[in-house]
């Protein structure tokens, strides 16, 4: 019998929480662009619902005067930005609300996190919510769900020896089904070693609803890019698989900004319409300056989340450093609040 079960993002929330971005070492001159980028963010989705951001206590007031009184900051030990990542997943247990603790590991050791790894647990006891900790390791952009039972994630971020040493396919899918309630799980092939993550979901196939799924999808495909590939293998997977409700998906694809437009961006940009962030009356979306590809992006979530306000937010400056507004957002649904 399941433990725990995670809420589709779309189910209503509680709270969204981020992070202050921490170190000048990680983000160099871009530290003072990214944590604007953080501000903005923030506010606009506390005009929708509660927002509370952690930050290291030398940075707790600044990050006060810069996302506005209507926000909450709690001070934090922080390496990075990234707690889509570093922050528990909520969940509905049997005797109330839980966290899940994934036991981040700088995706796989390729980051500092020692501070970062205790993220989940601050999050927790500042909450006054249990902590469970599972049984692998695991990050939130590597964890899609559709609140029906069906999760969507790549065999590069968790089938990989550098989070999950010898565990296969059955054992993760039961750690799964035991944390987060799913009895489906369907594996993208996904990209190792060509990124950070190892390729999260969370910027490839994101979830409209059961049934329906949002897949980011190269403006220029270039067979020799290996994400373009991937995008492409994601597509036929999804085109023959079933959801745990047994339904067949419907594949929007959701074309990805044009690079020629942005000018010159450093490796680790991400150029993806698909890590978005669902709030409560609001989808937020990156706004890269191509403004065609933000344009297209913006009618097709609108089209695929119905009531939902679209709202671009300026993100250039966090999206250099290979995420977005997905990774740097948690939601808290009010059944796990």
């Amino acid at each position: 019998m399941t433990r725990y079960m995670m809420p589709a993002e779309t189910a209503p929330h509680a709270r969204t929480w981020l992070a202050w971005p921490a170190k000048e070492s990680v983000w160099e001159e871009l530290l003072p662009l990214v944590r604007a980028d953080i501000a903005r963010l923030a506010r606009a989705i506390a005009e929708r619902e509660p927002v509370t951001v952690l930050a290291r206590r030398e940075h707790a007031d600044e990050a006060r005067r810069t996302c506005g009184s209507a926000v909450e900051v709690v001070p934090a030990p922080l390496d990075d930005l990234w707690i889509r990542d570093t922050g528990p997943i909520f969940v509905a247990g049997p005797d109330g609300p839980a966290g899940i603790d994934f036991n981040f590991n700088g995706w796989g050791q390729k980051a500092e996190y020692h501070m970062d790894a205790k993220v989940a647990r601050k999050v927790l006891e500042h909450a006054g919510i249990p902590r469970v900790i599972a049984p692998i390791v695991a990050e939130g952009g590597a964890l899609e769900v559709d609140g029906d039972g069906t999760l969507l994630t790549t065999e590069s971020a968790l089938v990989n020896p550098n989070r999950n040493p010898g565990s296969e396919h059955g054992a993760i899918e039961k750690a799964l089904a035991d944390m987060l309630g799913v009895t489906k799980v369907i594996w993208l092939q996904g990209v190792s070693g060509e990124d950070v993550t190892d390729c999260h979901v969370d910027a490839v196939a994101r979830f409209a609803e059961p049934g329906v799924v949002l897949l980011d999808w190269p403006v220029h495909p270039d067979p020799g890019d290996v994400f373009a590939r991937a995008a492409v293998r994601a597509r036929e997977i999804l085109r023959e698989a079933t959801d745990a409700a047994g339904r067949r998906f419907e594949i929007i694809e959701l074309p990805q900004p044009d690079a020629a437009e942005l000018g010159e961006r450093g490796p680790e940009f991400l150029y993806s319409y698909a890590n978005f962030y669902v709030g409560n009356g609001a989808v937020y979306m990156p706004r890269y300056g191509d403004r065609r590809g933000d344009d297209r992006a913006a009618g097709i979530l609108a089209d695929a989340f119905p009531g939902r306000e679209v709202v671009g937010i300026e993100y250039n400056a966090v999206v250099e450093g290979g995420g977005g507004i997905h990774c740097s957002t948690q939601q808290q649904p009010l059944t796990a609040a």
